[in-house]
């Protein structure tokens, strides 16, 4: 995905980003959605949603629990995708980024 703005952004990819964080199993279905992978915003928050879901559990399971409360960030994230705002997760977005996912 460009550094550009994304200005086609329609009430649909904003819909299964929004889910795609919210639901975690959605964001692998829609990369296995032809019509899906192909709109970069759906395709950036869906392989961004997955990996934070992936760094929130570890942090969840490393901390025994305590980390559980960043789940509420997901929720955030949702409503966000749905906005249509563009999400930097700190970390995540980067290495997304970097290595060549979205």
């Amino acid at each position: 995905m460009s550094q550009a703005p994304m200005s086609d952004i329609t009430q649909d990819d904003k819909l299964w980003a929004m889910l795609s964080y919210l639901i975690p199993l959605i964001a692998i279905v829609v990369l296995f959605m032809e019509d899906k992978k192909a709109r970069p915003y759906v395709k950036f928050n869906a392989v961004q949603s997955i990996v934070a879901s992936i760094a929130i559990s570890i942090i969840s399971a490393v901390t025994l629990g305590c980390g559980s409360i960043l789940v509420l960030a997901l929720l955030w994230w949702a409503y966000q995708a749905y906005q249509g705002q563009d999400i930097r997760i700190p970390v995540v977005t980067d290495f997304i980024r970097n290595q060549g996912w979205a």
